[in-house]
């Protein structure tokens, strides 16, 4: 079990990196093509559908740690009433989870939303508002470097 939960984490941990850099270029392109007023691409909705697809494996990945190999959610889920009191176990039982599916959430609604817009401009507005809410629900719900329950920037097995 500890070679699956350092496997699993390894590859959820680099995931990060193409969730982050797929948002990054879907929210640039739907503000600068708000902006610019610009038509909306075969490109444009790729950006976004990798970002998609990226977050919702980044979830399957996150589903394996959190109710199959984590050691920290094991103790957790033991005595919810004690991890909701420690911040550590809370960021991991509630917090890192509760921002991530608000993440996941946000970039399904904005591509079903974008679908059904009636024109570029009003595309690239709800690719821009919706994937940059996504993108900050993931920032903020990351373990960085410096904060209450950092983890590394990389993880490799």
């Amino acid at each position: 079990m500890a070679a699956m939960h350092t496997g699993v984490l390894a590859l959820h941990s680099l995931l990060r990196w193409l969730v982050i850099v797929a948002g990054l270029v879907a929210v640039a392109r739907g503000i600068t093509g708000w902006q610019a007023r610009r038509g909306w691409t075969a490109s444009d909705g790729a950006w976004g559908l990798w970002f998609t697809i990226a977050l919702d494996i980044q979830l399957l990945l996150g589903v394996v740690l959190y109710a199959v190999t984590s050691p920290v959610t094991r103790v957790a889920l033991q005595d919810m009433g004690a991890a909701m009191a420690n911040p550590v176990l809370r960021f991991w039982a509630v917090e890192h989870v509760f921002g991530m599916v608000v993440a996941l959430a946000l970039a399904h609604i904005g591509r079903v939303r974008i679908r059904k817009a009636s024109g570029d401009a009003q595309r690239h507005r709800t690719a821009a508002i919706f994937f940059t809410l996504a993108l900050l629900a993931v920032l903020i719900s990351i373990p960085w470097p410096g904060t209450l329950n950092a983890r590394p920037l990389l993880r490799l097995p």
